[in-house]
């Protein structure tokens, strides 16, 4: 019922919020005789803000044309590699016309990114994904929006999730004999399970595992986050934050988390941060700061564009991660797709190089959390396992930003670099081609 009311407030006020931004465009209009005004411009200023605040914030699009690769720049193509009915596993594909270059991008290391299924969209990493172009072949999982997913589809649970990401590792396995994974936040516990439960069965593992901010052990040092899903009961969060689809939308009748909720709890989180940006949006507005002004916009963009989940997964991640932290004691189960259940054993992955990676200063992911996997892979040699906590970094800094940029994104390039297989042959023909 709520997400009912919801969505018909929304279709209330869009008309309403187009209006506001017609207004916005009246009153900046240069060739408005008003337009030169103060007022013109508080009012300009004031119609965007309503605009902004009021509209409908669909999914943004990753937009990254090109890359440099060594001062060469190499144009980017997007394009969907395997089409699940609830993700689809997407490559950015490099070309160049520079010979040396382009032999360069075919020894570079593959790496699977895997986003967080958890409010937002997989274009939250596309700071991420950009840096990691320069020196690899990056797929990444871009999760759908529980809402557009048609019943006829079925349900997803934490469990698929494990076996997306297996079958999408064995992919780029087959393609390229073998690649590396990244997951950040909430993938890390499901990419931990899906090489474990590889490792277990004997299958090739990948070369290496980035675990960045994620909650493989909750109970250390504990965040908002971790305390409302621990001190909550299952059947509460069943019962007060799962809703149906409404009808207007492809997966009508499907129970989810709806989007609109976790925003509402993302902004709780921060509700005076939240205010003092719009603010001085308002104020750049005024003064002309256009800079500025575009860069609250491309943030609010990204941050206010939210998917539903399907209720099945939330749930048994909250149970599974929050409640009873079944990674970390031994006891998680995962079904796989023949329907056998299999025990998750991280201890059982020996050939996987592992770097875990925090911030110093993260809120939903706590200190000391993902680094609970170096304990836990036990199998890995110790020289083989790194951790890297990043200094004044929040849990977004990690992986976006002038400190992912300049600190994190180095740190991950030389792990995977000193985890890649030498390729002699390639690599002798890349010099051949550079001294030509």
């Amino acid at each position: 019922m709520l997400y009912t009311i919801y969505e018909s407030q929304r279709s209330l006020m869009e008309p309403f919020a187009d209006l506001a931004q017609a207004a916005a465009k009246f009153y900046s209009n240069p060739l408005s005789p008003l337009s030169e005004t103060p007022l013109a411009q508080r009012l300009s200023a004031g119609y965007d803000l309503m605009h902004r605040l009021g509209k409908d914030y669909e999914k943004p699009e990753f937009g990254i044309r090109t890359v440099d690769v060594d001062g060469v720049s190499c144009a980017i193509h997007e394009r969907i590699e395997i089409d699940k009915p609830f993700c689809e596993l997407r490559r950015f594909k490099r070309f160049s016309d520079d010979p040396d270059t382009l032999l360069k991008l075919k020894v570079q290391p593959v790496v699977l990114i895997v986003a967080p299924l958890s409010g937002h969209y997989a274009t939250l990493l596309r700071d991420t994904v950009r840096s990691m172009l320069q020196g690899h072949k990056v797929y990444i999982t871009d999760w759908k929006n529980a809402r557009t997913v048609p019943m006829s589809e079925g349900d997803f649970h934490l469990d698929d999730y494990v076996n997306y990401v297996q079958e999408f590792i064995r992919h780029l396995q087959e393609k390229y004999g073998n690649c590396h994974v990244m997951s950040v936040c909430q993938p890390t516990v499901p990419v931990l399970a899906a090489v474990s439960l590889m490792a277990s069965r004997g299958e090739t593992t990948p070369l290496s595992m980035t675990m960045m901010g994620g909650p493989i052990d909750a109970r250390r040092s504990p965040t908002a986050v971790n305390n409302l899903a621990s001190k909550r009961s299952y059947s509460w969060f069943e019962n007060n934050v799962i809703y149906r689809v409404p009808s207007n939308f492809p997966g009508a009748g499907r129970r989810v988390y709806p989007g609109f909720m976790q925003h509402m709890g993302f902004v709780a989180m921060n509700p005076d941060r939240h205010a003092t940006s719009h603010y001085d949006y308002f104020r750049d507005l005024i003064q002309g700061a256009g800079a500025s002004a575009e860069a609250h916009r491309k943030f609010y963009d990204e941050y206010n564009a939210v998917l539903d989940m399907d209720a099945h997964y939330y749930l048994e991640t909250i149970k599974t991660v929050f409640q009873d932290y079944s990674l970390v004691n031994g006891t998680w189960d995962v079904r796989a797709p023949s329907g056998e259940l299999q025990r998750v054993r991280p201890q059982d992955i020996t050939t996987t190089a592992l770097l875990t990676v925090e911030g110093e200063l993260d809120d939903i992911s706590g200190c000391g959390q993902t680094e609970a996997a170096q304990g836990l892979c036990s199998g890995i040699p110790p020289e083989r396992r790194t951790h890297y906590e990043v200094k004044g970094a929040g849990h977004y800094g990690i992986f976006s930003g002038r400190r992912w940029r300049t600190h994190v994104y180095t740190q991950v390039r030389d792990f995977i670099l000193a985890n890649q297989p030498s390729q002699p042959a390639a690599a002798a023909r890349v010099q051949r081609a550079r001294s030509a």
